[in-house]
């Protein structure tokens, strides 16, 4: 059974089919009630149960509560997907302290609080996975994502020590932590703007969104799944993603000035 957050779109809801398709159980969570009625229809179409729980991945208080609703419908969970985000493009001098404040309850807490809720339930199990998604931007930090790198990253860091403890104790819980690149969903298009931004950049953006945006969800939501039942502790999607992980390795201080020559090329 498994806890998929950020479910009503993209690699949330692909997720959820993908899984549905194996014979587990879902419980999917979104702050979007249309969009998540709609995955949740599509699962339970595949002979599945599945418990919809509609909140702000925000909000603390909802997340606390989470944990006794889904052992109310579904009495035990295995995995813990934490896929929801958001993104915000500006500099660093562009964004608003507001706005990192904004980006991180989301993106950044919202996955501790999350793990700190569900790891007591997921001890219980014989084998259980979480499931954190990072980010390409949480292995390289380009120019304009500032506050969406940082929060990549910072999930990057709890997910490794958080991996590591439980290693130590010898327990049943893995952590995954998912590094997709060119992924099409709705995050980079949605992103919220800075208001520093001028309509040039917006634009130039724009279009390198489209350009670089390919992988359908479906094709990444079967690599991640494939992951977890490996229990790989780094799970890259994409074909740019180990591109961009073996140039941050071999050239950790430049690797910005040869991205930029590939990326003006495309």
């Amino acid at each position: 059974m498994a806890v998929v957050s950020g479910a009503a779109s993209g690699i949330g809801a692909a997720l959820a089919g993908v899984l549905a398709e194996r014979g587990c159980h879902l419980a999917l969570a979104d702050r979007d009630a249309e969009g998540l009625a709609r995955t949740a229809k599509a699962a339970q179409a595949l002979g599945v149960r599945v418990s919809q729980h509609v909140f702000d991945i925000s909000a603390a208080r909802a997340i606390e509560a989470l944990p006794e609703r889904v052992l109310n419908a579904h009495r035990k969970v295995s995995v813990l997907i934490n896929n929801a985000g958001v993104a915000l493009t500006g500099t660093f001098e562009q964004v608003t302290l507001d706005d990192f404040g904004w980006l991180f309850e989301i993106n950044f807490w919202s996955v501790v609080r999350m793990m700190k809720a569900f790891l007591p339930v997921l001890k219980r199990e014989a084998a259980a996975q979480i499931v954190n998604v990072s980010s390409v931007f949480g292995l390289v930090g380009p120019p304009g994502q500032c506050a969406y790198s940082a929060s990549k990253f910072a999930i990057r860091g709890v997910s490794e020590v958080v991996q590591h403890e439980l290693d130590l104790e010898g327990g049943t819980v893995g952590v995954s932590t998912v590094y997709p690149a060119g992924v099409r969903t709705s995050i980079a298009i949605n992103a919220r703007i800075s208001p520093g931004i001028d309509e040039e950049t917006l634009r130039r953006n724009a279009g390198l969104f489209q350009k670089l945006l390919r992988l359908p969800p479906r094709q990444a939501a079967e690599a991640i799944v494939r992951g977890v039942e490996r229990r790989e502790a780094r799970i890259l999607i994409g074909k740019h993603a180990g591109l961009i992980d073996g140039m941050q390795r071999l050239l950790p201080a430049s690797y910005y000035r040869v991205l930029r020559v590939l990326t003006d090329r495309k």
